[in-house]
């Protein structure tokens, strides 16, 4: 199942495209900028303390990133078959 693109017209929800989901589908419905939260409230598995190392890890890279401390994705891989 993959995502769908929608949007609200005149109050209502509208899908950018068909879908073959059959009548009665019950579906929840998440504007983007709350996706972020909703996926932090799943179960990941992750217990509290877990959970906060991960996203100070994800802060950290993306601190990184705003840094320009990042390395090119091809070069990367055609290292790690020169490494002995």
């Amino acid at each position: 199942m993959h995502a769908r693109k929608i949007r609200v017209q005149d109050g209502r929800i509208k899908l950018d495209e068909p879908t073959d989901l059959p009548n009665g589908t019950e579906l929840v419905v998440v504007p983007v900028d709350e996706l972020e939260d909703v996926v932090l409230m799943q179960d990941d598995g992750l217990d509290d303390e877990e959970r906060q190392e991960l996203l100070r890890s994800i802060d950290e890279g993306l601190a990184d990133v705003d840094a320009g401390n990042v390395h090119d994705f091809k070069e990367v891989v055609a290292s790690l078959g020169t490494r002995t």
